[in-house]
């Protein structure tokens, strides 16, 4: 943070500026001006350029949206892989077996994995510990520092297996795989996978002793996806509040906004209050369905459940990290490399709609197809554009609530609350509306 960004003028006015935010993924800006102790503006600037993909789509054969929305994220192309080929065999009304579900599953646990790894140790964790990122805090904890890498190299390994690379996996197709991966292979990295769930566990245990997280609470509107038999990684069903639908309803269950200083649409609940995605609203969500030695872990170190402070979202991170080690274990304990690795299917002019859990939460693809296959309409709705009006929200709270404090501090405070969603603004950025006069 550079000490230009900080203005103060004379009380009762205070404006607190960040330039450009550190240690989020993508480019984004803070501006926070308060009079008399009330936030008169409160704006969480997303600068980065629009990138327009679902416009990139328009006229494309429908086997291209996977490969091409991949490319929205290097953090997490699964997530953008799995929800694309679901909306895709949606419309196609294409019957996916369960064993092919069962490795896209295992697939994304390599990328909870290695996202969640990612945000914790090097971009969360050292707001909390006081330091300007995993390099110095290395320093003081060398062996912590080691766990991160090991976890953030066994989930890359993972996705390397099964989707031929580490990032913007090429073994995913519409319909299934195009081969699967030996039994033989896939065993081979139980080891690293054990030891993965060690660290992870071990990392919960640091951070949740360690970290000092302030007491703040909201009331949020909790939108995530939900599954009777297992904790939602790669299907189920939508919940935003008490309400539950299927992803067909998704656009009439959310109202999209669009600000004068945001080059990224914010997606809100039809009354207009922002939605949390994300770990912390998975864990509202679907709490009983976490392993009975998680549960208890969480316990020991004093979180909560229900859990509404958006600063232990760093805990239920860590608590996904173990969660996605124990799921791929089992999985692939359980694998066989059952045939045909695909299921074959034509086009259907019809549209088609996936949902998914990526690590920041709850992501959305909606096709239209034409009698040709081609692409007719697109809309993509990462997590991001959910958490942005949370953030501020938040952000609005916290200042009201500590305005005696400097600006030095509300600065910091405030950075360290857009971290707690783990903001990939990159991915927002293509929603942008451009009106012409």
């Amino acid at each position: 943070m550079d000490s230009k960004d900080l203005m103060k003028t004379t009380e009762p006015q205070k404006i607190l500026s960040v330039s450009a935010l550190a240690r989020v993924e993508g480019e984004g800006g803070l501006f926070i001006k308060m009079d008399n102790g009330k936030v008169t503006s409160c704006e969480l600037k997303i600068f980065e350029a629009p990138r327009f993909f679902e416009s990139l789509l328009i006229g494309r054969n429908f086997h291209e949206p996977p490969d091409i929305t991949s490319r929205i994220c290097g953090i997490c192309p699964v997530a953008y892989l799995i929800s694309s080929i679901a909306a895709i065999e949606d419309a196609c009304q294409v019957q996916i077996p369960e064993y092919i579900w069962n490795l896209r599953r295992l697939l994304y646990c390599g990328e909870w994995i290695e996202s969640h790894s990612l945000h914790v140790f090097f971009l969360h964790a050292p707001g909390f510990l006081g330091y300007p990122s995993l390099m110095e805090m290395a320093k003081d904890f060398p062996k912590e520092a080691a766990w991160a890498l090991q976890m953030k190299k066994a989930g890359n390994t993972l996705i390397q297996k099964i989707g031929g690379r580490e990032i913007h996996p090429v073994n995913v197709r519409i319909g299934g795989f195009y081969s699967f991966p030996k039994k033989l292979e896939l065993r081979s990295l139980l080891d690293i996978l054990k030891r993965g769930l060690d660290y992870s566990l071990l990392a919960l245990q640091w951070i949740g002793l360690k970290c000092n997280f302030p007491d703040f609470k909201r009331n949020y509107i909790y939108v995530g996806l939900k599954h009777p038999k297992q904790y939602p990684i790669e299907r189920g069903i939508i919940c935003c509040g008490d309400s539950q639908f299927d992803a067909k309803e998704f656009e009439k269950n959310f109202i999209e906004e669009q600000t004068t200083y945001s080059n990224a649409l914010r997606w809100k609940a039809t009354d207009s209050r922002s939605c949390l995605a994300g770990p912390l609203a998975r864990y509202h969500l679907n709490y009983s369905l976490l392993p009975t030695f998680l549960q208890e872990k969480l316990k020991e170190i004093g979180l909560e459940y229900p859990c509404h402070n958006p600063f232990q979202s760093i805990l239920v991170r860590l608590a996904e990290i173990a969660y996605a080690f124990y799921e791929a274990i089992r999985l692939i304990e359980d694998y066989e490399p059952f045939s045909p690795s695909f299921i074959p299917f034509d086009p259907n002019p019809q549209t088609g709609y996936g949902i998914s859990e990526a690590p920041r939460g709850l992501l959305y693809h909606k096709y239209e197809l034409d009698d040709k296959g081609s692409i007719r309409k697109a809309k993509i709705v990462p997590p991001t554009c959910f958490n942005l009006a949370s953030a501020e929200d938040d952000l609005k709270t916290w200042i009201e609530t500590h305005s005696e404090d400097s600006i030095e501090r509300m600065t910091l405070d405030c950075e360290q609350i857009v971290r707690n969603y783990d903001p990939c603004i990159s991915c927002a950025t293509h929603f942008l509306k451009l009106h012409f006069w």
